[in-house]
């Protein structure tokens, strides 16, 4: 009987042949992920045990995202937390601001991310990098706080949920939409602490960057990670940006999952995720019209370059609606500094566009696009729930960045199909 990826990685990770699905393991972690929310209360957790020294400070990153720039006093203190903190305990991968990123973005870039790795965060998004065949999951901060210190985390061994999917998109129609429907079709919790393994002819036509955006939404269907098998895309993006050495990792042939769901996606519309759910995902001819006040672009889902490039050449010599206003936040510097390269930018800006240096602000409700009571925004992000992004009583709907901007070109939600030849 064989065994997953995911089952794989962690048996390797624990120092056993095999493992099988709710044994209670002991994982040596090879990276921990910082950010400026959860990190504190670590930090604070550590100090209070007299735990002075963690385990590694070279397999530590830390990078404030989430206020960005800093909001307000009480953020600030956050940061300047982190700051000293890592400074006391010899950690140099810190990424501060000029030099920034939101962390799901900015990790994978920076080279940090290779197959067969075992990756924390105290962020719930922190499965983007199973795209690169990583065991990553996000974690709470008491958790963040004992392998900070030890180095390893304790787990149930996820059952694994493969999702096969077949077929070629429709032009206007992207990743983003694939698992908006996936999720849709299975719910909020059809894959409760399941590794979401996804496979077949769409993933093999995918760019790395399209996967992230799949495997970055796993835990909006439940899943305690989302992960691809390594390719020779994958082998190739990880090349390009380090040269540390790596596994390539595959589940066996003869694997055993807890079930299997096969998707052909060849039909597949653009998809709208209504209010207050990401379970909740209509058609786009099923939407109807709905007036929006905001169209958000951005975030650890879909603020790469790639997600820029598709809205920016549905946007180009084009205007945001009278009554509507677009905020684009390119998710790391490096890629708001691709993107000011191509003219991307300028196209954003001058449709009437605000563009914003990297932060999760406004994906959050923190600050940077707040949502005021009775309004509603169409955004790339990943979450749509109660007050996601503002006021309890505003309204977010999630879709790929080719909604979003065909959405701030109508001022309602729109079917970007018809800004694509």
């Amino acid at each position: 009987m064989g065994s997953t990826i995911t089952e794989k990685i962690l048996a390797g990770h624990c120092g056993k042949e095999s493992i099988k699905p709710g044994s209670l393991i002991n994982a040596d972690i090879d990276l921990i992920m910082c950010h400026d929310i959860t990190t504190t209360p670590a930090i604070d957790m550590l100090a209070a045990n007299g735990m002075n020294k963690v385990f590694d400070p070279e397999k530590i990153v830390v990078m404030p995202d989430h206020f960005v720039p800093n909001k307000d006093i009480k953020s600030a203190e956050l940061v300047k937390k982190i700051r000293l903190w890592a400074k006391e305990q010899g950690i140099t991968k810190f990424y501060d601001i000029g030099n920034h990123g939101v962390c799901h973005a900015l990790l994978p870039e920076q080279g940090y991310v290779k197959p067969g790795m075992t990756i924390i965060c105290g962020d719930s998004h922190t499965c983007t990098h199973g795209a690169l065949g990583a065991f990553s999951t996000g974690i709470g901060s008491t958790d963040l706080a004992a392998a900070l210190y030890t180095g390893q985390l304790w787990f149930k061994v996820p059952e694994t949920i493969l999702i096969k999917l077949d077929g070629r998109l429709q032009k206007g129609t992207y990743s983003k939409d694939v698992i908006l429907d996936i999720i849709s079709k299975i719910g909020v919790d059809g894959a409760l602490y399941k590794a979401m393994e996804f496979t077949g002819e769409l993933i093999d036509d995918l760019s790395v960057e399209s996967r992230m955006t799949i495997c970055n939404m796993a835990i909006e269907a439940g899943g305690k990670s989302g992960i691809i098998s390594p390719d020779q895309k994958t082998i190739d993006y990880v090349k390009e940006r380090t040269d540390e050495e790596f596994e390539i990792i595959k589940s066996d042939d003869d694997a055993v999952y807890e079930r299997i769901i096969e998707i052909d996606v060849s039909n597949l519309e653009p998809i709208i995720a209504f209010p207050h759910l990401p379970g909740n995902g209509k058609p786009i001819s099923k939407v109807g019209n709905i007036k929006i006040d905001q169209a958000y672009l951005g975030s650890c889902t879909n603020g790469r370059i790639e997600d820029l490039r598709v809205a920016a050449s549905i946007m180009n010599g084009k205007k945001v609606a009278d009554g509507t206003r677009m905020i684009v936040v390119p998710a790391t510097t490096e890629i708001w500094k691709q993107a000011n390269k191509e003219g991307l930018l300028d196209i954003f800006m001058e449709a009437g566009a605000a563009v914003s240096t990297p932060t999760c602000g406004a994906c959050l409700g923190g600050h940077m696009g707040v949502l005021a009571a009775g309004e509603r925004c169409i955004s790339s992000t990943n979450r749509n729930f109660v007050g996601r992004m503002g006021s309890p009583e505003s309204e977010v709907y999630l879709s790929s960045p080719a909604t979003v901007a065909s959405s701030a070109i109508e001022g309602k939600i729109a079917d970007p199909r018809k800004y694509l030849i």
